[in-house]
């Protein structure tokens, strides 16, 4: 039992030293429209507009105001 706590405790620690996989000059790639989830992103953003001013009154997605456009 006290060398699976040590094994669990040395990995919990060891994870604290790894460095991100991404370096700082290769995130232009990330950020490529073409990553995007949405087809359409300015139509996304309409509909999710309209959700929140639909739902907000009970707070759907977490966007402050009452949904009637006043803050």
């Amino acid at each position: 039992m006290r060398c699976i706590v040590l094994l669990l405790l040395s990995l919990a620690l060891g994870a604290c030293s790894v460095e991100p996989w991404v370096k700082p000059y290769e995130r232009e790639r990330l950020a490529d429209p073409i990553m995007s989830f949405d087809r359409d992103p300015v139509s996304s953003a309409y509909t999710h507009h309209v959700y929140e001013a639909r739902e907000g009154a009970r707070g759907a997605s977490g966007s402050a105001g009452g949904g009637c456009g006043c803050n």
